[in-house]
């Protein structure tokens, strides 16, 4: 491979470590690059700038193949387009993958540039939302890997990928194996996070299933909604990396070890899947259940208002009768006349309600 000599005057290459980066204020902070270092035999080396792990690499021992005998990782969190065309340049990353690392909202895919693969993996998070239920939120992982590089962009407030290079660096033996093992490490973590929160969400749906099927009245069509919206996000995250997963484990660059562990990742990955997809199959008819039961309180309390209605329609309609004020009116000069009317009207209303009673209106 033809490597890009490294120009230290670029501004990018003049970045301080993050820990020198704490100690100078919120302003030092601004540089999107986390964590950077070159990596020797699966031994970090770490140096003072970016460019000089860069020029450490291409200007330091080869393989007999000629190949370089480590490689660079750089880390970078929602960078500017001057940021990362600075290392566009040096590591001769393509115009068009550099927009979409830019832009993000991309979907899970695998590309080819030269001898640069271009992947993008979704990453899920199950954080609180405005009304204090959960939610699915996404964010993004774009990786350039290289012969000699790997450049992760990430977008999101998840998906930290400390943790992964901590862990890699405490196995040198797979680290040694290259860019590689980098993009199986993220890739784990990527799955892992999907089963973390498939499991979350279907707890969430165990508990609408509960409260829909329980004695007690509650209105669960709005969460039941709710899951399902976030059940199609998780869905536009987990089915799209199938194809690229797949791709990845045939490409040449990937070593023999890699290919391994990267077929088990996309075991779990087609487990997540079909789990998510599950989990919209169990949804659609725990709202059909809910909306047949809201029908039926619905149809409950209309034939009890009618009950009560047809019952409170007995003395309405002889009241009115005996309103009227006629002269000649039935027992309206007996003594007991008025008793009389009120029993009647008593004994109608008691008859109704035992005859609505009795046919499960009341």
């Amino acid at each position: 491979m033809a490597m890009t000599r490294v120009r230290p005057t670029r501004a990018l290459f003049k970045t301080r470590r993050p820990q020198d980066a704490r100690r100078q204020g919120p302003a030092a902070r601004r540089s999107a690059v986390i964590d950077w270092a070159a990596y020797i035999d699966g031994h970090r080396v770490c140096t003072d700038t970016v460019g000089d792990a860069v020029r450490l690499i291409r200007d330091g021992r080869l393989t007999p193949e000629g190949e370089s005998a480590g490689f660079v990782w750089v880390g970078l969190h929602e960078p500017s387009s001057t940021e990362l065309a600075d290392l566009a340049e040096v590591f001769g990353l393509h115009p068009l993958a550099v927009e979409d690392a830019i832009d993000a909202h991309q979907r899970p895919k695998l590309e080819r540039y030269d001898d640069v693969h271009f992947v993008v993996m979704k990453t899920v998070g199950y954080v609180p939302g405005e009304d204090g239920s959960e939610v699915v939120e996404t964010g993004e992982i774009m990786i350039f890997c290289g012969p000699d590089f790997v450049v992760t962009v990430r977008h999101g407030t998840h998906g930290e990928l400390a943790p992964v290079r901590t862990g890699l660096e405490d196995d040198p033996s797979r680290l040694a194996l290259g860019p590689a093992a980098v993009l199986h490490a993220i890739a784990d973590r990527v799955v892992d996070g999907y089963m973390t929160v498939a499991d979350a969400v279907q707890e969430d749906i165990d508990e609408v299933e509960e409260a829909v099927f329980s004695p007690e009245r509650t209105d669960e069509s709005r969460r039941i909604y709710r899951l399902k919206r976030e059940v199609i996000q998780l869905k536009r995250a987990v089915g799209p990396l199938a194809g690229p997963l797949r791709n990845l484990s045939g490409r040449r660059f990937v070593p023999a070890e890699i290919k391994e562990y990267l077929r088990d990742v996309e075991d779990h990955l087609t487990r997540v899947r079909e789990q998510v997809e599950s989990y919209d199959e169990l949804l659609n008819p725990i709202l059909q259940a809910h909306m047949t039961q809201v029908t039926v309180a619905d149809n409950k309390d209309m034939r009890k208002i009618s009950a009560w209605g047809a019952i409170f329609m007995v003395p309405t309609a002889i009241a009115g009768v005996y309103g009227m004020n006629f002269d000649f009116m039935p027992e309206t000069r007996w003594r007991f006349g008025y008793p009389m009317i009120l029993g009647v009207i008593a004994l109608s209303c008691v008859a109704l309600y035992r005859g609505f009673r009795r046919n499960g209106w009341l």
